[in-house]
């Protein structure tokens, strides 16, 4: 078992790297795996659909029963396009995501309201530094005033 998965990894690792290096081509077999896995699951629900509206309606399922391995055929293909391209999980949940992750760092939104609430009190610290400085660059202004009057 542990043989099947050490080939896998390796697979997987020669493939990202001989794509990385072709980035073109690369985003080509992605898109295309994409494409391939979300045909597969439009296809899958399809035919569950279809093939459970013919209870409520009656009909015979002979008409559906051609091509049922169509959609999870397509989703598997995709699936192991994505998967050996190393692009599955960034494809659905994106990079940054993974990132923050594995770095151990907080959900966006709680990220979001302490950041909010630093940059405010920062804003206020600066308005009231500003404040303070225009009010004595006027004091400076007013001696040169007097100075140039007198």
């Amino acid at each position: 078992m542990k043989y099947i998965k050490n080939f896998f990894v390796r697979t997987e690792e020669t493939i990202k790297i001989y794509l990385s290096h072709r980035p073109k081509l690369y985003a080509l077999i992605v898109g295309i795996g994409i494409v391939i896995f979300w045909r597969g699951v439009w296809h899958t629900a399809d035919f569950f659909h279809t093939y459970f509206a013919s209870f409520q309606s009656n009909l015979t399922t002979d008409s559906f029963s051609a091509n049922w391995w169509d959609g999870p055929l397509s989703f598997f293909i995709g699936a192991i396009v994505l998967h050996f391209t190393g692009a599955f999980t960034s494809s659905f949940i994106g990079n940054e995501l993974i990132l923050s992750g594995l770095r151990g760092e907080k959900r966006l939104t709680e990220k979001t309201e302490g950041e909010v609430k630093v940059e405010e009190e920062v804003i206020l610290d600066i308005k009231k530094e500003l404040n303070v400085i225009t009010e004595k660059i006027a004091e400076l202004e007013n001696e040169v005033h007097k100075k140039k009057h007198s």
